[in-house]
């Protein structure tokens, strides 16, 4: 039972109690009724524990209780195989494949029955644990618990590897050596939506009810993009939004429209002229702009006006933004719960009433500051290892859900040039080993020739020294003798199936692992961090927009 709860306290007297009552009865004498009185212990359990201590301890000077109180519920799985067990769940968390309830019990079934424990009629039955044992073992081990996981897709699980991020803090480190960029110098740009749906905060209310509702103006909310631009010494330069729609408001506004709302490549223009302007950066003062390699931020026009001005441009590696992005670490959780806070209040001081596009920019204009603070900034740039500079920020552990693919990404464009050079030196590799086996293998025939002769000759001696050994013993040993060696045989073959390796969890159950990367030549490729200052990058980019314009004309 999971909630079986005890009815009296029968064997419940501590051992050393126990103990202290037996030797008063033992060794001073006094009766069993006195001493039990004196102990608030039942006659019957105490006259019972005495004569097992006198059978007992009989040839004993000093008197000692093997075992006190009801024998505990015999368990399925040992303290060390429950550990193993639990050192797996922990493990197949970790790289983001977790075992369910169901799947824990189907997992506990297979592990026993691999290791030939011996389970319950009904988990053979079921080809399962039981219920009640799972969540027993749970509520045993106190570093498990039952929880809901965030949905993370493969590309970002998988992305953030230590391969990805050595070479963005490789890029990082070469462009702090060539500018001595102070923090004000820094810079990182991002977007976020900011919806006119709000997700409404936690409330109290009646209990026993099972849905409570709060008020919000639609069913879907109308996106509005928020660029943002924050400096690794705590400032930022005003927002940049955009608003679906075909025309925006006056000249001079800080924003523009489209219809679907979202930042396109001449939107990224215009913010880029904006960046300028506020960040006053120019070739004789350079900055460092980080941003996520969107291909809206990667046109050849806003390259060119950011080589012009002395913006240098770096990239974070794809689908890594949510651990190297300062602004997504510490500026834009605090936003959106500022902002659908705000929302809330709206919506009570204007009942009635739809909250649309056009209140958005008082909001943002209200809570902004209240989020993009110099402590959260600098906080954000800190804890992603970008200012002050520090590329072993990450541990092992935030790498673990790389761990399925766990592989670099295949240079495609190099592939010919390393089969070439495997082959070359393949070759060079098999000629000097025919060099080496001709010289060696006439040396290896004469040593054999002289180990047979000493193989024979001493095998010739050892089989006249076990006959005499045979012959000796046989006269030694006694019909007894042979009994008691027969029965030595048999323990020692019984400890040797005791003592088989048991196999581990992840032996029973491996983990998912990807198979190796085909060398198949992708139609698309894959994008990785970049350093757009460079000729090369900047050429690549150039190439990749001019065959894509072309494929547009032509069909």
């Amino acid at each position: 039972m999971r909630t079986y709860k005890r009815k009296t306290d029968k064997g419940k007297t501590p051992p050393d109690v126990m103990l202290r009552a037996v030797q008063m009865v033992i060794n001073e004498g006094r009766s069993v009724n006195s001493v039990a009185k004196d102990f608030t212990i039942p006659q019957k359990t105490l006259d019972r524990y005495v004569k097992k201590a006198r059978t007992q301890n009989e040839n004993r000077t000093e008197i000692k209780l093997e075992r006190v109180g009801y024998f505990n519920r015999r368990q399925i799985f040992s303290h060390e195989h429950e550990t193993l067990l639990a050192d797996y769940l922990k493990r197949a968390s970790d790289i983001y494949y977790g075992l369910t309830p169901k799947e824990l019990r189907k997992f506990a079934f297979q592990y026993a029955s691999s290791n030939k424990f011996e389970v319950p009629a009904n988990w053979t039955k079921n080809k399962m644990a039981g219920e009640d044992w799972a969540a027993a073992y749970i509520k045993r081990n106190n570093s498990l618990s039952l929880r809901c996981p965030q949905a993370t897709s493969l590309s970002r699980a998988t992305s953030f590897n230590k391969t990805n991020v050595n070479m963005f803090f490789s890029n990082l480190k070469t462009v702090y050596n060539r500018l001595h960029l102070e923090p004000s110098d820094i810079w990182n740009v991002d977007e976020t939506g900011i919806t006119t749906v709000q997700k409404p905060d936690r409330i109290i209310a009646r209990r026993g009810f099972k849905q409570i509702g709060k008020l919000t103006s639609a069913e879907r909310g109308t996106l509005v993009t928020l660029t943002v631009a924050v400096s690794a010494s705590g400032n930022s330069i005003p927002p940049f939004c955009i608003f679906p729609g075909v025309n925006f408001g006056p000249v001079g506004s800080l924003g523009d429209a489209n219809p679907s709302g979202w930042m396109k490549e001449e939107h990224c223009i215009k913010f880029i002229k904006h960046f300028i302007h506020h960040a006053r950066c120019s070739k004789e003062r350079p900055v460092l702009l980080l941003l996520d390699n969107h291909e809206s931020h990667l046109s050849v026009p806003a390259l060119d006006i950011c080589k012009e001005n002395g913006v240098t441009v770096l990239s974070f590696p794809p689908h890594c933004s949510h651990k190297l992005q300062p602004l997504d670490r510490s500026v834009y959780g605090p936003l959106k719960k500022y902002c659908n806070s705000a929302i809330d209040n709206w919506m009570v001081n204007n009942a009635g009433k739809t909250f649309s596009i056009y209140d958005i920019p008082g909001i943002v204009k209200m809570t902004l500051p209240l989020a993009a603070t110099p402590t959260n900034i600098m906080a954000g740039f800190r804890k992603t290892g970008i200012c002050p500079f520090n590329e072993n920020i990450f541990p092992d552990t935030e790498f673990l859900a790389s761990y399925v693919t766990d592989r670099p990404a295949p240079n495609h464009e190099g592939d010919e040039i390393d089969r070439n050079e495997v082959n070359g030196v393949e070759e060079q590799v098999n000629e000097v080993e025919e060099a080496q086996v001709n010289e060696v293998e006439e040396e290896q025939l004469n040593e054999v020739e002289e180990e047979q002769v000493n193989e024979v000759e001493e095998a010739e001696l050892n089989e006249v020294e076990e006959e005499q050994v045979n012959k000796v013993e046989e006269v030694q040993v006694n019909e007894g003798e042979k009994d008691q060696v027969n029965k030595v045989e048999e323990q020692v073959e019984v400890d040797k199936k005791n003592k088989e390796p048991l196999l581990s969890p992840e032996e029973v159950r491996p983990f998912p692992k990807a198979g190796p990367r085909q060398n198949a030549r992708r139609a698309r490729k894959k994008e990785t961090n970049c350093y757009f200052n460079r000729h090369s990058n900047k050429r690549s980019t150039t190439t990749r927009k001019t065959k894509c314009e072309k494929k547009k004309i032509t069909s």
